[in-house]
């Protein structure tokens, strides 16, 4: 089945260290449509310490998605190339892309 390119947007996601677990997650940045305490489901690549420090910011080709009428979250694809933001860059992006919550 071939991916539906009308159903992604980009999004900027940030890994954080999660204070119940104490592990690392990847989350959507302050000021898009999303929210921040949405879950994102995207390659485990993003996660790697030794690659990524906690804090790195990311753009992510996502959508919004479901399963089985659960709570809503977002997917990326983990074939994706990974793109890293900068934080000019990541405020550029976000001040280009203000959207209303969803």
């Amino acid at each position: 089945m071939a991916r539906d390119a009308w159903a992604y947007r980009e999004v900027a996601v940030e890994s954080v260290l999660d204070q119940r677990s104490g592990k690392l997650r990847i989350r959507p940045m302050a000021g898009q449509a999303v929210s921040t305490g949405m879950r994102v489901q995207c390659s485990r690549q993003l996660l790697d310490t030794d690659v990524y420090p906690p804090g790195t910011r990311f753009l992510l080709s996502a959508r919004l998605t479901d399963r089985l009428g659960g709570e809503p979250f977002l997917y990326a694809w983990h074939g994706d190339p990974v793109r890293v933001l900068s934080a000019a860059a990541a405020r550029r992006f976000l001040q280009a892309y203000r959207r209303l919550r969803l």
